[in-house]
């Protein structure tokens, strides 16, 4: 009796598993092992911790079961509440600015990268990523003189053309906006680097397909390049959801949450209540909520991307 092909995947799983399976567990076992301590084990202490009234400045010992008690206290109308939906905002705000000014740019900038007819692309291609690899203290340090209102370059270059000194970090409109920027700056060229390894998974005869069709070259863009970078562009927006939601360095350097609460992101604020005012139960609630948050808007881009490719 002849076995169908689509029986025989399963009844070969078996042996393989039963001549694998042990090698793999010694293999993988490590790795696991030290996801499981370092990553899963600490966010089921935060999630416990969550639920209970602990001063981080005692031991586990003294922590006290409140129940839902610490997530009703971050979203009243208390000073404790307001300030904590404050820097949810300017981390929705921040998240949100930076992935919508990094995805356009590093699309453009690696089309010119990419491009073969243009000199220079692996020098500039290079240049670009070496941005990525300064580490955040020096950007946020560099910048913070960048930005000075008198001896600032920023400010004296639009002197030169009769715009006025800025007030970029002290002022509470253009604070934040100047710490996206600087994200920006450091955070492009990787994501150019991303862009750049999509083109090259293009086949080149679509585009020779299209030129013979008459397409132009914003046709072909909007037809071919566009959608085929749908994949590379969504992983590209979930690392810069990531990466925008952990920002510490340049607001803990530059701006200390200031002026008037303008730069206080989540992760700043969380280590201030839960170090610096040793609120530990309100400052793992707070880390949980944004934990949630980062869940959602991340399910939410793959839905809408999902949509749209149905679409």
């Amino acid at each position: 009796m002849q076995v169908s092909a689509g029986h025989r995947p399963k009844r070969q799983l078996v042996p393989m598993l039963e001549r694998f399976g042990g090698p793999l567990i010694i293999l993988l076992g490590p790795a696991i092992g030290l996801i499981a301590i370092f990553g899963v084990l600490p966010m089921l202490l935060t999630i416990w911790l969550s639920f209970q009234d602990w001063s981080t400045q005692t031991g586990f010992e003294t922590a006290r079961f409140v129940g839902p008690s610490n997530f009703f206290e971050i979203f009243s109308n208390s000073s404790i509440g307001r300030d904590f939906k404050t820097a949810l905002v300017n981390t929705a705000i921040y998240t949100g600015l930076s992935v919508v000014i990094i995805q356009p740019l590093s699309v453009c900038l690696g089309l010119l990268v990419y491009q073969r007819a243009v000199p220079g692309g692996v020098l500039l291609r290079t240049v670009l990523f070496s941005t990525y690899m300064v580490p955040m203290i020096a950007v946020a340090l560099v910048f913070s003189k960048l930005y000075s209102p008198t001896e600032g370059p920023i400010n004296q270059i639009f002197g030169w053309i009769g715009i006025g000194p800025q007030t970029w970090l002290s002022s509470p409109r253009t604070a934040l906006v100047s710490i996206v920027l600087l994200n920006v700056w450091q955070q492009v060229g990787y994501f150019t680097v991303l862009v750049v390894a999509g083109l090259t998974q293009i086949p080149a005869t679509l585009y020779e397909a299209a030129q013979i069709d008459g397409a132009r070259k914003d046709q072909q863009f909007w037809r071919i390049t566009l959608p085929l970078l749908n994949n590379t562009l969504l992983f590209s927006a979930v690392i810069a959801i990531i990466n925008a939601v952990q920002v510490f360095e340049p607001v803990a350097l530059i701006t200390q949450g200031g002026p008037v609460n303008s730069t206080n992101v989540l992760t700043y604020h969380i280590r201030r209540v839960g170090i610096e005012r040793a609120q530990g139960g309100l400052g793992s609630a707070m880390a949980v909520t944004l934990m949630l948050s980062l869940v959602v808007a991340i399910v939410a881009l793959f839905a809408f991307s999902r949509r749209g490719a149905k679409a």
